[in-house]
């Protein structure tokens, strides 16, 4: 039996897109959380870029990004994920990859050093959103990207639009109830079991407290923020 290691910080995007494809295959693995401000040495000695995820297999061989753990794990290991039919797998491929676009600009506010720059981040948050809710309305109708199947790029946008839904609560942004498919995928995403490493309430407040930690601009309201549960 193939042993799994998905080493983490705790409240990383990319981490958990790893996560909800294991869990989707129902793989067992080993969840390993490190402190980013203390990387230790064994983790610098098989992750060749210093960041998460690695995926650790066997104690042989490790695997770094998420978009190449989540191939390598679909390929190896059924149920397949990504369409058998190869033009959409490649569209599937191509929405993947602006993942990096849209998990940045969805973001942004959280990074901001000011309200000015923090207005000019949310400003920027239409554009991506619109882009996938004209996609949604090309793949079907819904509740993921494929219509009724589960795929990758479930698995790679839900870290980010569960960021956005947490930024939202902190200081309101406004956006997602403009773009009906997107909110629906949001909802669908945020509802499956696979999205959630921790209790959804437990993971939002940790993700407030390293709101908090990196002291920007949004860090002041993270106090008087309405939280999930309330």
């Amino acid at each position: 039996m193939t042993n799994y290691l998905l080493v983490s910080f705790k409240t990383c995007p990319w981490v958990q897109r790893a996560a909800i494809v294991l869990r989707e295959k129902q793989i067992a693995f080993e969840f390993r959380h490190i402190d980013p401000d203390n990387r230790p040495d064994w983790f610098l000695a098989i992750s060749p870029h210093k960041k998460v995820p690695v995926l650790r297999i066997d104690d042989r061989v490790s695997l770094f990004e998420s978009n190449a753990i989540a191939e390598y794990l679909d390929e190896t290991i059924a149920p397949r994920l990504h369409p058998e039919d190869a033009v959409a797998r490649a569209v599937n491929r191509a929405w993947t990859d602006y993942v990096p676009t849209f998990a940045a600009a969805v973001t942004a506010t959280a990074y901001a050093d000011s309200a000015a720059e923090y207005d000019k981040a949310a400003s920027g948050i239409p554009q991506v959103f619109e882009r996938l809710e004209r996609a949604l309305e090309k793949q079907g109708s819904g509740p993921f990207f494929n219509g009724a199947r589960y795929s990758l790029v479930d698995a790679a946008y839900a870290p980010f639009l569960q960021r956005y839904v947490f930024l939202d609560r902190v200081r309101r942004l406004g956006h997602l109830e403009q773009y009906p498919r997107l909110a629906a995928w949001t909802a669908a995403l945020l509802a499956r079991p696979s999205t959630h490493s921790f209790p959804p309430d437990a993971f939002e407040a940790m993700y407030r407290d390293a709101l908090k930690r990196r002291g920007k601009w949004l860090a002041q309201f993270v106090d008087t923020a309405q939280a999930a549960a309330e």
